[in-house]
C-alpha cells in the first residue's frame, strides 16, 4: 500500500449520524401532524424511505431537482400510506413537513460515536476534504455544530459543484482544489453507489464504511471494506501515514 496524500470523506452516516436525526425528526413529525389518524408510523416510514431512496438516486443522476426531492418524498407517503388525495391541501402539508424535517434533522444532529476521534487522528496526518451530496443549508450548519470544522481543509458540496456523487465530476473538483491526482487520495464513505462506485469512476481508491454485518451482494467490491473507525485508522497507519 502506497501512502496517500489526502483523504476525502463523506459526511452523512460516515461522520454525522443522519440516520438517527432523521428517525427522530420523522417520529416527531408523525405526532405533530397527527398522521396516526390515517396510518401507523411503520407504514408511513416504509413508504417514505423507499421513495426517498429512489429520489436521491435520481438526484444523483440529475434526473430530479432538489426542490422536487424535498417535497415529493413527503407527498408520496401522504398519498400511498395515508390515503390523501394529491391536491393543493396535501402539497401544503408536504411543504410544511419538508420545512419541519430540515429544521428537526438539524436540531437532532449528532455525530456517530468516535467519529470525532477518527477525524482528529486523520487530520494530524492528512488534509481532509468533505465530499457530500447534502444540501448546502444543512451541511455547513452541521459541520459547525459538530466542532470538527477546523479539521477539514476543504468542503466540496454537490450543489456548489453542480454535480452529485456518483458523478466523477465532483471528485475531480475535490482533486483539483487539493492539487492532487486520483492515485494520491482515498475516499471514505458509507454509500456503495455514491462513495464507492463514484470514487472508482474517478480512479480513486475507496474505503467502504459499512456499519452492518449484512452479507455483500454479488459484485460489491471496494479497495477496502471496513466496519468501524479503528479499522480505518489501522489501514491508513499501515501505509505509514503521510506527515503534513
Amino acid at each position: 500500500m502506497q501512502p496517500y496524500k489526502a483523504i476525502f470523506l463523506d459526511w452523512d452516516d460516515t461522520i454525522g449520524d443522519f440516520s438517527r436525526s432523521a428517525t427522530c425528526a420523522l417520529t416527531t413529525m408523525f405526532e405533530i401532524h397527527q398522521l396516526y389518524r390515517y396510518t401507523d408510523y411503520d407504514t408511513f416510514v416504509r413508504y417514505y424511505t423507499e421513495h426517498n431512496t429512489l429520489l436521491w438516486e435520481q438526484y444523483g443522476r440529475d434526473e430530479v431537482t432538489k426542490d422536487l426531492l424535498k417535497i415529493d418524498r413527503f407527498i408520496y407517503p401522504l398519498m400511498h400510506a395515508c390515503g390523501l388525495e394529491e391536491n393543493s391541501e396535501t402539497r401544503v402539508l408536504a411543504r410544511r413537513m419538508c420545512e419541519d424535517f430540515l429544521r428537526m434533522t438539524n436540531h437532532f444532529f449528532s455525530i456517530i460515536p468516535d467519529a470525532d476521534k477518527m477525524v482528529k487522528t486523520l487530520a494530524a496526518y492528512y488534509p481532509l476534504t468533505i465530499v457530500s451530496n447534502g444540501f448546502v443549508e444543512s451541511q455547513y450548519l452541521k459541520l459547525r455544530k459538530s466542532g470538527l470544522e477546523p479539521f477539514f481543509t476543504h468542503v466540496v458540496l454537490s450543489e456548489e459543484v453542480g454535480a452529485q456523487k456518483p458523478n466523477p465530476l465532483i471528485y475531480q473538483e475535490a482533486l483539483r482544489i487539493n492539487g492532487l491526482s486520483a492515485d494520491e487520495v482515498v475516499m471514505i464513505g458509507d454509500s456503495y453507489t455514491s462513495d464507492v462506485e463514484g470514487a472508482r469512476a474517478a480512479g480513486i481508491d475507496q474505503m467502504w464504511f459499512r456499519r452492518t454485518d449484512t452479507p455483500l451482494t454479488d459484485g460489491q467490491t471496494a479497495t477496502y471494506i471496513v466496519n468501524n473507525y479503528r479499522q480505518i485508522t489501522d489501514i491508513l497507519a499501515a501505509g505509514k501515514w503521510v506527515a503534513r
